[in-house]
């Protein structure tokens, strides 16, 4: 009886001793090579100290401690523990780029003015860089400029009118336009890094705050996305090439440029001779329009209405200067436009139509085969123009007219031109249309068309048809006894005027027709010297059956 004493305190002394050896001593102790037999003598003394429950990280239950074959590592390296960092980097890594892309998506661009163009700048992820300017609807423009993860995106948006206007009136402004448009083109620079900048930390910091919602992991994904922005930086400034705008490649319609503007080589190395150019053609504005307010006014019969013909404007800023000069002088009733006042029929073109609202006239239009349908679309909204059209028959000033748009549209070279069918195939049907209003008691006094094989199909339909397209005045009566009448070129051949040492002499018509019968009286031909020669001409010149001794005017067609 006096060891079951001694024999139950053993045993409580042995429960906690062995609740108090670490995992590693008993991982230790069941080794083969360190176990030992506990000796008698560990239980000789009792510990006195009272009873400590174990440490949740020192103490493990038996059924939850690893064998020893699955928890031993000799090489003390956890392969689960390499790959973590790894994976950590990594997304972190894909969370900045697709943040930084974000945010120059949304808001890393600058709108800025460069010289006479509204155009916005931006970056843009790419794996070959470069820079693309895009002219809409023209197409684009790309240059080899750089090698760096980063595109620079110039959107021409549009041409502004206020300032184009303010060259034009004021020509010795272009002498300092290559600086201003330097000095642009470097703050616009400028302007956009901030902005890069500051979108792409921002955007990488909020995606990264999104995912991880912790701002530690967040600021380091903004700090990664602005050295990464900055190494991009480096390697554009590295790999800068500035002659690569001798090479560029254009695509849409601006594919024909070559041949349009010349090869971009020579436009480099001769930016001063094009540069003189482009001022001469400027300055000329002045002296046409001086011409043109010098020029003898007409003095008809109040009964004789007054009729301006032009053609063929192909954006020469002056014509609308001599045609308000024109309109004033000879106190013109109607201004008949034969078409091609544009030159590609864009939309960033559409701006040079908005004068047609003061030339103090009523102002008829037929598109041209350089007029588009978005050039016809705009010009019909503008106040005091009228758009005929697949034999459409207005009245206007007390003439009925009549006219059908050019069936082609030739700077579009995606498209094969149809050639002189469509255009016979156009003049039937404004023919027939003509036809139509005569058989209801309405006949057509006057018949528009650009070219002039679509106008001849009118003959003995009308008394008088109105062409241009040649470039060149012509005016004859055809068998049936319309007379048709061909202008020439109210922008002297626009921008191609410089191209020649001989410009293209101005041309506009004055057509006199009586009140009550329509028909033509007379008709004063206007020949302007061409860019630099300021000179006007006026001829003055009368139908047979008006001239003394003539027959009657005939009462057909």
């Amino acid at each position: 009886m006096a060891r079951e004493p001694l024999r139950l305190l053993r045993a409580t002394a042995q429960r906690a001793g062995t609740a108090a050896v670490s995992p590693l001593r008993r991982f230790r102790r069941s080794s083969p090579h360190r176990f030992r037999r506990p000796s008698p003598r560990h239980f000789r003394r009792p510990s006195l100290r009272p009873f400590r429950r174990p440490s949740p990280h020192r103490f493990r239950r038996p059924s939850q401690t690893p064998s020893p074959a699955a928890s031993f590592d000799p090489t003390g390296l956890d392969p689960t523990a390499r790959r973590r960092p790894l994976v950590r980097a990594t997304g972190l890594a894909a969370v900045t780029v697709l943040g930084a892309w974000i945010g120059l998506l949304v808001v890393g661009s600058v709108h800025i003015s460069v010289g006479p163009m509204d155009t916005r700048m931006a970056l843009r992820p790419s794996l070959t860089g470069g820079t693309k300017i895009n002219v809409a609807p023209l197409g684009s423009l790309e240059l080899n400029s750089h090698h760096a993860p980063l595109r620079l995106d110039v959107d021409v948006d549009r041409l502004d009118p206020i300032r184009s206007q303010s060259l034009v009136d004021h020509p010795e402004r272009l002498s300092g336009l290559q600086e201003e448009v330097a000095t642009d083109v470097t703050r616009g620079t400028l302007g956009l890094a901030v902005r890069s900048c500051v979108a792409v930390v921002f955007g990488a910091t909020a995606l990264g705050l999104a995912v991880y919602r912790r701002p530690r992991r967040a600021l380091a994904a903004g700090g990664l996305a602005l050295t990464l922005l900055t190494a991009s930086g480096g390697a554009v400034y590295a790999t800068w090439n500035p002659n690569s705008v001798l090479e560029p490649r254009y695509s849409g319609l601006l594919s024909s440029a070559p041949s349009v503007v010349g090869n971009a080589r020579s436009i480099v190395t001769d930016f001063d001779v094009y540069q003189r150019e482009l001022a001469r053609l400027v300055t000329n504005v002045t002296q046409l329009y001086e011409a043109t307010s010098t020029l003898p006014a007409y003095q008809p019969d109040p009964t004789t209405m007054r009729v301006l013909h032009i053609s063929d404007v192909h954006l020469n800023p002056a014509a609308w200067h001599i045609v308000q000069s024109l309109v004033r002088q000879y106190k013109v009733s109607v201004i008949l436009d034969t078409g091609d006042t544009m030159d590609h029929g864009t939309s960033a073109e559409n701006g040079f139509l908005d004068p047609v609202s003061d030339l103090g006239a009523p102002y008829v239009w037929v598109r041209g085969n350089h007029d588009s349908a978005s050039t016809q679309r705009y010009l019909a909204k503008r106040k005091g123009a009228h758009v005929v059209d697949n034999g459409d028959v207005i009245s206007v000033a007390g003439l009925r007219i009549a006219g059908i748009g050019d069936p082609q549209f030739t700077p579009d070279r995606s498209a094969a031109a149809a050639g002189d069918a469509a255009e016979h195939s156009a003049g039937r049907r404004l023919a027939e249309a003509i036809r139509d209003r005569k058989a209801a008691g309405a006949p057509v006094d006057i018949a528009l068309a650009h070219n002039p094989i679509a106008a001849r199909e009118t003959d003995g339909t009308v008394p008088l048809a109105l062409t241009g397209h040649v470039h060149h005045r012509r005016t004859e009566v055809l068998p049936g006894g319309t007379r048709l009448m061909t202008e020439g070129s109210t922008g002297g051949s626009g921008l191609r005027a410089v191209d020649d040492g001989t410009p293209d002499t101005v041309q506009a018509s004055v057509l006199y027709l009586d009140r009550d019968t329509r028909r033509l009286q007379a008709w004063d031909e206007i020949d302007l010297g061409g860019l630099g020669l300021a000179k006007a001409e006026v001829s003055r010149h009368l139908p047979a059956e008006n001239r003394p001794g003539a027959t009657p005017t005939p009462t057909t067609p």
